[in-house]
């Protein structure tokens, strides 16, 4: 792996197990010098990925795809004892990654490559071209929760679009922002090693990518943190994409499949402990199937265990909010059909089932990010639309209804950024659509052409036919009565459309 400077700070951090505490490894705080450093080194570098054109860049990307594949097992273990997520769910994690470098590695040239344009009637004399170019360094901030998939969401498709980037991973999972800048390097040209650089450290390794000089940052986490970023950024007008978590919610139609709405809550609610930004953390199920939806969940959510089919809270200050939510819930007047209190059994947090919960709570409006779920009954679909729509967070959604078609009338009425229709979280999984929110879910979107496009700054081309073409208006050479000939011509003929 391309290694940088001794950190200046010369101070280290360990990363731990969050199941014992046991140290994972030693990692350098990098400070602004270093950070400066590497973005310098990967604008060098990408300068060569420029010139190694759609097809250079498709070949790297897809051999990089390929050792990764190759090395998933040992990818997925350092997620694992990163993140105490089981391994399992570690090799899905870094195989939905693997679909989307895919997507983003064939599809970069079909979306950011130079096309025609119609010019239109008042601009026949010229030919009109867009293209995008790479925007150069994209500073990526990434996650915990999901350290390799997330972050690719952004790393993927910048690299694809064609610039280099400088990568900032989680203070919690370092050791997996490591693996990938290594395996990038050991998979490319040796000319391309500097492409993709990682920093490591805290919070303020994370500023001091924000200011040092990236063209665009990528930014994963809270509303809050994402502030704080978006106010460095703002300093010298660096575009920012933000990612900010979620208050999903689920929406159950009184003819819906109950057993397949229950298996997907459950999924969405507890996978991952929980720790998923676009998870299912609300329900809301029209009253006539609301008791039994809830009996369905319970059953399901009881049969799971902590340690083995999710992990433990990968950011032990994460229980103290969990507690909180719950704790609110309860006075408030709701009622845990399943768990409570005695479900935090740190590091890990066993199933809980809310219902009834006050829409002004806690556990209704802020992301808890644990493996809980509040289920409210509504009157009809109207209301849980209504409902879903009052969160200030818009990231993902899903709806259970008897038929496709009223799922899709639904799902349309939602302001989630995506909604799945009899399924929880579909559209993660298919690399051609974004990915994103609005609100406290942030802004700008990952995935997809969109995706694709979000690293990259659109450019229009004319180029003067040599013949025909009508009239110059942009010329003083022109007659002013010829000028004004095409003027009324041009009033008249959009009088009549």
């Amino acid at each position: 792996m391309p290694s940088l400077p001794q950190a200046t700070t010369g101070t280290t951090f360990d990363s731990l197990s969050p199941v014992d505490g046991s140290t994972l490894g030693t990692h350098p705080v990098h400070g602004p010098a270093e950070v400066r450093e590497a973005v310098r080194r990967s604008r060098e570098a990408a300068r060569r990925w420029a010139a190694a054109g759609w097809n250079g860049r498709r070949s790297a990307l897809l051999t990089w795809k390929r050792s990764l594949a190759r090395r998933m097992d040992e990818v997925a273990e350092v997620v694992a004892a990163e993140t105490g997520k089981p391994v399992h769910d570690a090799r899905a994690e870094v195989l939905l990654a693997l679909v989307h470098l895919d997507w983003a590695a064939r599809n970069a040239r079909r979306v950011l490559g130079r096309r025609r344009m119609p010019s239109g009637a008042g601009a026949m004399g010229q030919r009109a071209l867009l293209a995008y170019k790479p925007v150069g360094v994209v500073g990526v901030i990434g996650p915990w929760n999901y350290p390799v998939h997330t972050p690719m969401g952004s790393i993927g498709y910048a690299l694809a679009a064609g610039n280099g980037v400088v990568f900032k991973p989680s203070e919690l999972t370092p050791g997996v922002g490591e693996l990938l800048a290594a395996s990038f390097a050991e998979a490319v040209p040796a000319e391309f090693a500097d492409l993709f650089l990682v920093v490591t450290g805290f919070g303020e390794t994370g500023s001091a990518l924000a200011e040092a000089g990236a063209d665009k940052v990528a930014f994963t986490g809270s509303p809050g943190t994402a502030r704080k970023v978006a106010e460095v950024c703002a300093r010298t007008l660096t575009p920012l994409l933000a990612e900010c978590g979620g208050k999903d919610a689920v929406l159950v139609g009184a003819d819906a499949d109950l057993e397949a709405a229950a298996n997907a809550i459950v999924w969405g609610a507890m996978a991952n402990a929980g720790q998923t930004c676009a998870g299912v953390e609300r329900v809301y199920a029209v009253a006539s199937v609301h008791g039994d939806l809830v009996e369905r969940i319970v059953r399901k959510a009881r049969e799971l265990t902590p340690g083995q089919h999710y992990g433990p809270m990968t950011l032990p200050s994460q229980l103290a909010v969990v507690e909180r939510h719950m704790k609110e819930a309860l006075a408030g007047g709701a009622h845990a059909p399943l768990g409570g209190p005695e479900s935090l059994r740190a590091p890990f947090v066993h199933p809980v089932v809310l219902v009834g919960v006050a829409e002004d709570a806690a556990a209704m409006r802020e992301e808890t990010f644990g493996p809980v779920v509040s289920v409210n009954a509504v009157r009809d679909l109207d209301e849980a639309v209504e409902r879903a729509n009052a969160s200030a967070y818009s990231l993902g959604a899903a709806v259970f209804t008897g038929t496709r078609k009223e799922g899709l009338a639904v799902a349309e009425r939602l302001t989630a950024g995506g909604v799945s229709v009899g399924s929880v979280l579909g559209y993660a999984s298919v690399p051609s659509l974004p990915f994103g929110g609005a609100g406290e879910s942030g802004y700008g979107r990952i995935h997809g052409a969109e995706g694709l496009r979000s690293f990259a700054s659109a450019r229009s081309i004319t180029v003067r036919r040599r013949i025909g073409g009508g009239t110059d208006l942009m010329s003083f050479a022109t007659s002013r009565e010829a000028a004004e000939r095409m003027v009324e011509l041009g009033r008249r003929l959009h009088a009549r459309r």
